[in-house]
Parts: structure tokens; C-alpha cells; sequence
């Protein structure tokens, strides 16, 4: 029986529609915030436990995006869960508190640039999400891409 390990993430916006990226310390590259579900914890309360871990507020996390099966060659089965967080309020922009020993910063930026900012499996997976979220659906994905019919 597979035992993936599980991570899940939001996507956060600001007002002219920009995504929430994170700056980790311990990659180099910018993610959606979130990170590893714990044993049992729900996806849902470990991208709310995630979050305010790392940017020391609890928005309200809303309803599921996508799910993409992304096995990676060192860490085996992966199955990551990105839910809507929708607007970041001002208010809670303004008592973001990052973890040092996590974050280097955060930003909103524009989806025409994530290609320059991260790695290509999360720009296919975070434009699937804002399609998703557009569209009032959740997605499947693996390694984020929609799998082919039939496989």
C-alpha cells in the first residue's frame, strides 16, 4: 500500500490580483506558503497550522484547488493540496511576522512571472489553481499537469 507524504499550501491574492509567493531560507526558489501534513492532521488544518507558522497569521482558508500526485526522486509518493486563501486582507498583511529561520520574505507577484520565480511543476500547478478558482472547480494533477484520459 502506497504511504505518500502530503503537503498543502494556499494561494493568497492581493487586490489587482496578484499571487502570495514565500521566499524560503532552505530552497532556492519561491513557494505558495504551506508545508507537510503531520500525522494525523487533516491538508486543510496543516495549511492553516502552515501558515501561521510561517507568516504568524490564521486567515480564513478556503475550499480545495487542486490535487496534484508529484512523486519526487528523492522523497518518493508526494501528494500536495492547494486551497483557496483568496484575498490577503490589509490587516493581515500588516501582521505578517515571518519566520527567520524560515522565510526570507513574501510578495505578491504577477502569474506572468512565476516561470522566473520558481520551479516549472509549481508554475503549472499555481495556474491550474487560478483557472480552477476562476472556474469554481478543483483539479486534479500529476506532476501539474491534467493526466491523459485513460492513463
Amino acid at each position: 500500500m502506497a504511504r505518500p507524504r502530503m503537503a498543502a499550501g494556499a494561494l493568497f491574492f492581493d487586490e489587482a490580483g496578484r499571487v502570495l509567493l514565500v521566499e524560503p531560507s532552505y530552497k532556492d526558489y519561491r513557494d505558495v506558503p504551506g508545508g507537510y501534513v503531520e500525522r494525523g492532521e487533516s491538508p486543510l488544518k496543516a495549511c492553516t497550522r502552515e501558515i501561521h507558522e510561517e507568516l504568524g497569521i490564521t486567515p480564513r482558508v478556503g475550499r480545495l484547488l487542486v490535487v496534484d500526485w508529484a512523486p519526487n526522486p528523492g522523497e518518493g509518493d508526494k501528494i500536495l493540496y492547494l486551497f483557496d486563501g483568496g484575498l490577503l486582507s490589509t490587516d493581515h498583511r500588516h501582521q505578517v511576522a515571518l519566520r527567520a529561520d524560515e522565510l526570507h520574505g513574501y510578495d505578491f507577484h504577477h502569474a506572468e512571472r512565476l516561470p522566473e520565480l520558481t520551479i516549472p511543476r509549481l508554475v503549472r500547478r499555481i495556474t491550474a489553481a487560478i483557472q480552477a478558482r476562476l472556474d469554481g472547480l478543483t483539479v486534479y494533477l500529476e506532476h501539474g499537469e491534467p493526466p491523459e484520459a485513460g492513463s
